[in-house]
Formats: C-alpha cells, sequence, structure tokens
C-alpha cells in the first residue's frame, strides 16, 4: 500500500490515532496497539507503521517489538532513525539494544470514547 492511499484505509487511521496517545518517552509494542485497536494483529501495526504518511505527526518511533527492540527494516534504514528519536525523548536502550518495557512501556490497554 502506498502511502498516499493510506486515509483510505479505515483501519490504519484507527491505528494512527492510537499511535498519537503514546507520550514522549514512552514506547508501545506492535501487538498491544493491535489490541486497542481491535479485529487486527501485530504485523497488521507494522505494516501500518511502515506506511505512514510523512505530512502528519504520528510518532511512529514509539512502536517497537514484543521483546523491547526495534524492530528491523525491510532496507536496513530507519533502525538508526528511530533509535536517535526515541533517545532523544529519554528512551534508554541497553547493552543489547532492548527497552526496559516495565520502565518505559506505555500502560494503556485501550482508549476512552472519543466524545
Amino acid at each position: 500500500m502506498s502511502r498516499e492511499r493510506v486515509k483510505d484505509y479505515p483501519l490504519y487511521q484507527k491505528i494512527y490515532e492510537i499511535v498519537c496517545h503514546i507520550p514522549p518517552g514512552q514506547v508501545a509494542t506492535y501487538g498491544q496497539i493491535a489490541k486497542i485497536a481491535g479485529g487486527c494483529t501485530a504485523r497488521m501495526v507494522g505494516y501500518a507503521m511502515a506506511v505512514t504518511p510523512w505530512d502528519q505527526d504520528i510518532p511512529w518511533q514509539r512502536v517497537i517489538n514484543s521483546r523491547g527492540k526495534i524492530s528491523p527494516r525491510h532496507h536496513g534504514k530507519g533502525d538508526l532513525l528511530q533509535r536517535q528519536l526515541l533517545e532523544s525523548e529519554g528512551v534508554v536502550f541497553d547493552a543489547q539494544e532492548k527497552v526496559d518495557l516495565e520502565k518505559f512501556g506505555w500502560k494503556a490497554y485501550y482508549l476512552p470514547a472519543s466524545k
């Protein structure tokens, strides 16, 4: 799916809305976002993050895998940028390049209904 067509895919829009609630300095896992969104898998969240529109302020960098690591990108690009963005927000990586999900993990597992 191209970045231009994302706006036509309601599930991706729902995923992006959830990701926008992750505060700076915290991370969520692909699976956590999938649970909140409902009706999708962690892999689908990963696909949505891969085509995040550049013209929207979506903090894609705050979504990592369940092991607390940055998932490798298709062409190996973006990993370093994601780490730099997270570190600039105060997220710390250990010697194994993992984030402590107990310390930096977003504690939300649902979002309140919109008003």
